[in-house]
């Protein structure tokens, strides 16, 4: 119940990711009269909020404090709202305070209480868990919904679309989320992975060192792992955001910009599982520093695209790119720093990770206004991924300030 319950709202969460924002972008520009680079710009300033009110709201300590049941049932009316009144957008304005809206109850608030859920009921088995959840959200979020969004904008206009989206929320997400949602097993007499209080075996398997927030961020570890999440944050998130103008720029057909989802979802969904049983296995800043080798060849790959062909390979790779920052991304935080303020530790991370989400798309619209293509700056910050997925490997694990075990 729960797994499946903290997928759906994995799932929901799309309307404020950038793989379903990008399918409006050209009704953006040619409806409202605003150019690429403003739309990115607003994009970012849509992100950036997202990451600060994150920390302001506390959205994180509202989950430790209170539970995910009554917090999934508030963001997912107020993303479905905002789903709603997107529909009714006409200005630049309007689109900024609308990308603001869905960036920080959709990316941000409903993915991290329906992640940190998932995560407080599974311990030795987590990893494997997220990985199933992984092979839903991609064959469903990733690999359907944006040719679906697509389809819709084709079928009924891009407003209606918006406002359909908002209905699901408000109407399946939020009364599903407060029916199934739950919090930690042990205020229900349960532990995690299954086991029961009586269940001494149980018990031991799931003993856990658990760090403050103050503690998880003076380890060095914190630091190289939200860098390297955030760096494929935004170069992913950049790269998925001009998808359509990556692709026609190099002569290809504008369809071709949407069927690049499907390999990339169908390799999610093929290497989620095995990289979540994996990632129990062997340490997560491992298949973080590979994920960052990925994105750097994966820059590479995006200014070469000169077929149909190498454009299925682009999107292909690009999905093992997601797999390994996906799985690692879901479940490292909960692996070292334990479950006690897991929601305050996600969200500060989280935060941070947005913040580079923000820069991607804009950075990348400048280069091509400014240079008439993308191909300089990838070949430029390629070097980035690269150099951290060394720290990564480098770095330590962290031991406990005061007992100095490693969880």
């Amino acid at each position: 119940m729960i797994l499946g319950a903290g997928t759906f709202g994995i799932i929901m969460t799309s309307p404020g990711q950038t793989y379903i924002v990008q399918a409006f972008i050209e009704e953006f520009i040619g409806d409202l009269g605003v150019s690429r680079t403003l739309v990115s710009t607003l994009y970012m300033i849509g992100t950036l909020a997202n990451a600060a009110l994150l920390q302001l709201v506390g959205v994180g300590r509202m989950i430790d404090k209170r539970g995910p049941r009554l917090m999934v049932l508030v963001v997912s009316i107020l993303l479905g709202i905002t789903c709603v009144l997107m529909g009714f957008v006409h200005s630049a304005l309007m689109l900024c305070l609308g990308f603001i809206a869905l960036r920080f109850f959709g990316q941000g608030s409903l993915s991290l209480v329906s992640g940190t859920m998932i995560n407080q009921w599974w311990v030795r088995r987590r990893g494997t868990v997220r990985g199933i959840s992984g092979v839903a959200t991609s064959l469903l979020a990733l690999s359907v919904l944006p040719a679906l969004v697509k389809w819709l904008i084709h079928a009924v206009g891009w407003r209606v679309t918006y406002g359909i989206l908002g209905a699901v929320l408000i109407l399946v997400m939020a009364p599903l989320g407060y029916i199934l949602f739950r919090r930690r097993p042990e205020d229900h007499g349960l532990l995690p992975d299954g086991g029961t209080v009586a269940d001494e075996a149980g018990a031991e398997g799931v003993a856990e060192v658990n760090f403050t927030l103050s503690e998880a961020m003076q380890t060095p570890i914190f630091w190289t792992l939200a860098l390297g999440t955030a760096t494929m944050s935004m170069l992913g998130t950049g790269l998925i955001f001009h998808m359509e103008s990556i692709v026609t720029d190099q002569g290809l057909p504008a369809a071709i910009a949407a069927a690049v989802f499907v390999p990339l979802g169908l390799t999610q969904a093929l290497l989620r599982f095995p990289f979540g049983v994996l990632i129990d296995r062997i340490c997560p800043r491992l298949i973080i520093a590979f994920g960052l080798v990925i994105q750097a060849v994966i820059l590479w790959m995006a200014s070469r695209l000169g077929s149909t062909t190498s454009a299925y390979a682009f999107g292909a790779t690009f999905g093992v790119m997601q797999v390994a920052w996906g799985t690692a991304g879901a479940v490292m935080w909960a692996k070292f720093f334990g479950r006690e303020h897991l929601g305050s530790i996600t969200s500060v991370a989280m935060s941070i990770a947005i913040v580079g989400t923000a820069l991607g798309p804009v950075v990348m619209a400048l280069a091509r206004d400014l240079m008439g293509s993308y191909a300089p700056l990838f070949n430029l910050v390629a070097l980035l991924p690269l150099a951290l997925a060394v720290v990564n490997v480098i770095v330590r694990p962290p031991r406990h300030l005061a007992n100095d075990s490693i969880p």
